[in-house]
């Protein structure tokens, strides 16, 4: 097990980072704080950032809430693509596929895939390659290219 402040295997780690987190309520805290000092030290735009980490931990929520397979990690992995967009990624090893729901006003959970939504310029799901679990991204706009 890679312990969870170590990065895991990413393509360009000047770019590209991943980190395995605990499947607990802490790891989406401890995931914000590592993506905002990768940020920082690609000097990402300020607001960017600020977005991309409110994702990060709506995308994190999720994969602990309802990634319920015991025993499990969850993968959480931001990169800069082509210099002109913010990744960011979230895997748990469950199977199913998140849907947007439409929370009431009374509702305390519900929107955090509609914030996702309203927020990105692109996100989905997607079951992962071999076999077990999933990914959910979303992409965020660099202005200016990185």
């Amino acid at each position: 097990m890679t312990p969870p402040t170590q990065p895991t295997a990413a393509a360009d780690p000047a770019t590209d980072i991943a980190w395995l987190l605990p499947r607990h309520a802490r790891s989406v805290g401890r995931a914000r704080a590592l993506f905002r000092s990768w940020a920082e030290e690609l000097r990402l735009p300020g607001e960017t950032v600020e977005t991309a980490a409110l994702l990060l931990s709506e995308l994190m929520t999720n994969a602990v809430w309802h990634g319920r397979v015991a025993g499990r990690e969850v993968e959480a992995r931001c990169r800069v693509v082509d210099a002109k967009t913010l990744r960011v990624e979230v895997s748990d090893a469950c199977n199913a596929l998140p849907v947007v729901r439409e929370a009431g006003s009374d509702d305390e959970s519900g929107r955090g895939l509609a914030l996702v939504a309203a927020l990105a310029s692109a996100w989905d799901a997607e079951p992962r390659p071999y076999g077990i679990g999933k990914t959910v991204w979303c992409e965020l706009p660099l202005p200016g290219g990185c």
